[in-house]
């Protein structure tokens, strides 16, 4: 049985006619390697002059909406799409462009996708929304998505089931806040410990950390001992200690404990090994008040690593597994790119 197609909710006028007529919508000018843009705004009254400029568009003919009350026009649909799409931390303002609303954030935070909820979403037709990935780090003011009705007009019936996949889904977009963390940190090594080298990791994780406004209250560096190092964890656990980052000892040479001295420290939860490179021998433990992190010698060499990709997440609260870090499988390995260019690249970006 074939469907009755419905009539369209607008005429056609020639645009030689289009004189005095408002315009419907947005109309698109595209010069190609230059701009892409409205070169005239929906509610536009056409001049005579404008005629010209519309054919060199393209333009032959426009519509004259006649909305029945079944029906809604783009820009007022886009506004309920981006409602029911906006969770906490996620702000759009300003009037549709090309029936396009833009979702941005209204603070620093860690931008979270209920994917599935967004597939569903978009499965749906006649609306569409696009966003960038999950779990990256934004700044304020800063785009996190833009959704529109496909159509110049939606029925009333296709946006209802939009707006509620949406609402049920809530959220499908939000910001979580960085908190401020309180870390202290371990550095071990016989080489640094004995004034044979120079400690560099100290200056590389307070530069990563307080870009997200947590503060390294102390530092400590120790030899390749167990029982040291499970010692000084367990005095930084009796203080007002987030987060503890011990680097290095973390591969397999026999002189490598520093994994043996957290596992003896008492965490109730440790993961060994993430599918990262770099960043393989990487460990990550909590107990009830504290999260840990034992970073590999590979935070060294590369300027990203597995510890850019969790720290992010240990500051907005979350606390990822065994399967959060077999997880970064997709888009685990860095290509090493010169300059690099995270995170405008795939790393992490396992969705």
């Amino acid at each position: 049985m074939c469907q009755k197609t419905a009539l369209p909710p607008f005429k056609t006028i020639p645009v030689e006619q289009a004189v005095g007529t408002t315009l419907a919508h947005d109309m698109t000018e595209i010069i190609p390697g230059i701009s892409k843009g409205p070169a005239f705004k929906k509610g536009h009254k056409v001049q005579s002059e404008d005629i010209c400029r519309l054919m060199r568009m393209g333009k032959n003919n426009l519509y004259v909406l006649d909305l029945e009350e079944s029906q809604v026009h783009e820009d007022d649909a886009v506004y309920e799409l981006a409602t029911a799409l906006s969770g906490p931390g996620v702000i759009f303002s300003g009037s549709p462009k090309e029936g396009k609303l833009e979702l941005k954030a209204s603070y620093p935070g860690l931008f979270k996708v209920n994917i599935d909820a967004l597939i569903d979403f978009n499965m749906l037709e006649d609306v569409m929304c696009a966003s960038i990935h999950n779990n990256t780090p934004v700044d304020k003011h800063q785009s996190l998505a833009a959704t529109r009705a496909i159509p110049l007009v939606i029925e009333k019936n296709e946006l209802k089931k939009a707006v509620k996949t949406a609402q049920k889904n809530y959220p499908v977009f939000s910001v979580k806040l960085f908190n401020p963390l309180k870390i202290r940190l371990i550095i071990t090594g016989n080489e640094v410990y004995n004034g044979l080298i120079q400690d560099r990791f100290q200056a590389i994780i307070g530069k990563k950390t307080n870009a997200f406004g947590a503060t390294i209250k102390e530092c400590v560096i120790l030899p390749d001992d167990q029982e040291m190092i499970t010692t000084q964890i367990k005095s930084y656990l009796k203080k007002d200690t987030d987060l503890i980052i011990t680097t290095g000892g973390m591969s397999v040479d026999p002189d490598d404990v520093t994994r043996e001295g957290i596992e003896k420290a008492g965490f109730d939860d440790v993961h060994y090994s993430s599918a990262v490179l770099p960043g393989a021998m990487f460990l990550l433990g909590y107990n009830a008040t504290t999260s840990i992190m034992g970073l590999p010698a590979c935070g060294l060499y590369h300027k990203i690593t597995i510890f850019d990709l969790i720290l992010p997440l240990l500051m907005a609260g979350e606390k990822p597994g065994r399967r959060d870090l077999a997880k970064l499988c997709h888009g685990g390995l860095c290509q090493n790119c010169t300059p690099c260019r995270f995170p405008a690249c795939s790393f992490g970006k396992s969705g």
